[in-house]
């Protein structure tokens, strides 16, 4: 008798295990030879109600979930990590959390993919000042150090100092390597960067190290939502600056292998496509440039709803070496099988194919 129910207890715990390891949505790459990178819109509506604050960290352990199943080379942020750099008077009709609890948070959140996948991150307008870009003080480099992510240690090639001299991931860059695409580098900067920065990644990508890489540009502020102009004459304090249409004219457009810009920034409350942008130009070699603008902050109810909704984008390098395929996917609607239809969406702004040649 006591070797039938121990068979049992086996069986059933057998079965569990199988069970356990099931998704309600398990997402997979097009092709198995794939690699993927994912975007993530701003965090600030995630990060300032604490109530919101574990959607976030569902998106961070979604990616460190499928690391090795969807390939992932690197997590591209777009930046406002938190809703204000540096204040400790709330005001309880935007947000319930003090600066220093709101980098806590977001800091956290990320210590889900440390050591598991490379991050990078184009800080934002709420990430300088005190409550908003009033000048270039930032606790980015507090939080985010060098030294958190092991994964940063093989990739990172090159740095320049932030608005107040000091070594930081906020102008840095990273190279990857796949056997179909080649080498990739990613550029990331400031917000609103200034001249030496521009300069800085536009010589960077210009070197004959680099001069055969396609080059991926992250940055926070560069597109409108909805019509896809470049933002320009923003009211921010914060000074020397550059605006979308000045990274474009002194950066994008003169270098010939920057191929993709992803931004995040702008957004008002509406529809999806509200939230994001895109389009396609010329560089000065001729050679299209893909651009892309994606911040979901709004789309779980307004500025003060639940921070977006869970929604991500899941950036398909396919093995080809000249196609990515964009998706835009929910972790939080894909957990639950009650609400997996609701994972998907595949309008022309969220499901589309860039050629890059």
């Amino acid at each position: 008798m006591k070797k039938i129910f121990a068979a049992v207890v086996l069986a059933v715990c057998s079965l569990t295990g199988v069970n356990g390891q099931d998704r309600a949505d398990q997402q997979n790459l097009e092709n198995p030879e794939s690699f993927s990178m994912i975007v993530l819109g701003d965090p600030q509506g995630y990060i300032k109600y604490d109530i919101n604050q574990p959607l976030f960290d569902l998106c961070t352990a979604w990616i460190a979930d499928n690391v090795d199943h969807l390939n992932i080379k690197a997590v591209l942020c777009t930046g406002d990590l938190v809703e204000q750099n540096e204040n400790i008077t709330m005001n309880r009709r935007m947000l319930n959390q003090t600066s220093e609890e709101m980098w806590r948070a977001v800091s956290r959140s990320f210590e889900r993919i440390d050591n598991k996948v490379p991050y990078i991150i184009a800080c934002g307008n709420h990430d300088y000042g005190y409550r908003s870009s009033e000048c270039g003080i930032t606790h980015f480099p507090d939080y985010f150090p060098f030294s958190r992510n092991s994964k940063w240690r093989d990739c990172l090639v090159a740095d320049y100092p932030n608005r107040n001299g000091v070594v930081s991931l906020e102008n840095a860059a990273f190279e990857f390597d796949d056997a179909s695409w080649g080498r990739l580098l990613v550029i990331t900067s400031e917000f609103a960067p200034r001249d030496e920065v521009l300069d800085w990644a536009r010589a960077l990508a210009a070197k004959p190290e680099y001069a055969d890489h396609k080059v991926i540009f992250i940055t926070h502020s560069y597109l409108c939502q909805r019509n896809a102009e470049y933002t320009d004459n923003e009211h921010y304090k914060i000074s020397p600056r550059n605006w979308g249409r000045q990274i474009w004219e002194k950066l994008v457009q003169p270098s010939s292998n920057i191929r993709l810009v992803v931004c995040g920034h702008t957004g008002v409350p509406g529809e999806f496509e509200d939230a994001v942008a895109y389009r396609v130009d010329k560089n000065a070699a001729g050679k299209d440039v893909h651009q892309m603008m994606f911040n979901v902050q709004v789309l779980g109810g307004g500025w003060e709803g639940n921070g977006g909704d869970g929604w991500l984008r899941i950036l398909e390098f396919m093995p080809d070496g000249k196609t990515v395929k964009a998706r835009t996917y929910s972790p939080l609607f894909g957990i639950s099988p009650a609400t997996r239809h609701l994972a998907h969406r595949t309008g022309k702004c969220d499901q589309f194919d860039m050629i890059i040649e």
